[in-house]
């Protein structure tokens, strides 16, 4: 087979675009639209469902473009985030949950209001997730003693409120998003750094596989939709979006690295087991055959607080063979950390995959 080689600092660019567009889910349109531009760039054909799925065809050789794609690849643009539950009467905001993640890992993050007006001349509206006792000067040993719990945290705004009218003034109401700024960091080790790898680590590893096809002059073995869902945070992401004639579903996400866990931040995982039971054992063992010739290093692993696009699919009723592969995370959904290592090897296996025939 073609070498393919996976453009490390392409990827890594990618990787800072999307970071830079806050995307929780329910606010998915703005990272759809820069991904669909560099999508065009490869001269990769998008479109979007009614849900806001971004769907691209990777072609075979001699395809018939009325011809059904056999293969899919699906990682999630839609991230963790928050809701305005309340506004305070002192104007602070109480706040909930989009997707499943503790408060204990937002305790001190930075964080901007998303504006549902879409005014270009609002700057954005920055603030810091706080626990209610946030001083140890005012309350001393007792912040020791504050539960980690949804509503014992709040949001103070970077502006200054004194009441709920001050804020209804600056535009904001219950139910806005509220997401947290990634704020990515590249370390001398190789390290990745940022809030947010899951899962645009994933959505970075897949385009650069599409663009390393691309750059060797490979087609796919078969038509491949590529799948980027935004609701995977929530549970149904690519529920309703896998056509009939799919026959495998591979879904990119992050691998949990964990004590226990067989993941590391420098390899590629195949997950085994996730909290929706075994995956498809003979794709697996294609999987694993495929990083072996293409000298990938491959960790087996399983999870069982983890689920995915590949498990939204199945319980859809969707009659796929699924497998899971990830580059591994270390404090998923929190201050989450990978290396640049796990993203390639993570790429390179998409992109073998791609170019190889079923096995």
């Amino acid at each position: 087979m073609t070498d393919l080689h996976v453009d490390e600092e392409w990827l890594l660019a990618v990787l800072d675009e999307l970071l830079a567009v806050p995307s929780p889910t329910g606010a998915t349109e703005a990272v759809a639209q820069a991904l669909a531009e560099r999508c065009a760039e490869l001269g990769i054909p998008v479109r979007r469902d009614r849900r806001g799925t971004l769907i691209g065809r990777l072609a075979a050789q001699g395809s018939d473009a009325g011809t059904g794609a056999r293969r899919a690849v699906t990682a999630h643009l839609d991230t963790i985030g928050m809701m305005v539950a309340e506004v305070k009467p002192e104007g602070r905001l109480r706040l909930v949950p989009v997707g499943a993640h503790s408060p204990r890992f937002s305790e001190g993050a930075r964080v901007v209001v998303l504006d549902e007006s879409a005014d270009p001349h609002r700057p954005p509206l920055t603030g810091t997730v706080l626990p209610l006792r946030a001083s140890g000067h005012a309350y001393g040993d007792t912040v020791d003693e504050l539960p980690h719990r949804w509503d014992l945290v709040e949001l103070r705004l970077d502006v200054d409120v004194a009441d709920a009218a001050d804020v209804a003034a600056l535009g904001v109401r219950v139910g806005d998003l509220v997401a947290h700024v990634a704020r990515p960091e590249r370390t001398p080790s190789g390290h990745v750094v940022t809030r947010h790898l899951d899962d645009k680590g994933g959505v970075a590893a897949l385009l650069a596989a599409a663009r390393a096809l691309q750059q060797a002059g490979v087609a796919p073995a078969v038509d491949v939709d590529l799948l980027f869902t935004v609701t995977e945070e929530v549970g149904h992401g690519a529920a309703h979006c896998v056509a009939p004639s799919v026959e495998e579903l591979v879904a990119v996400e992050c691998a949990v690295v964990a004590p226990g866990q067989a993941s590391t931040e420098r390899t590629v995982t195949l997950v085994m087991q996730d909290m929706n039971g075994p995956t498809d054992r003979r794709l697996n063992a294609h999987l694993e055959a495929l990083a072996s010739d293409a000298a990938v290093e491959l960790r087996r692993d399983v999870f069982t607080h983890f689920r995915t696009d590949a498990a939204a699919a199945i319980v859809a009723g969707a009659d796929v063979r699924t497998a899971i592969v990830g580059f591994g995370v270390d404090a998923t959904h929190g201050h989450e950390r990978t290396h640049v290592d796990g993203l390639v090897a993570t790429a390179r296996l998409l992109a073998t995959y791609l170019a190889a025939s079923a096995g």
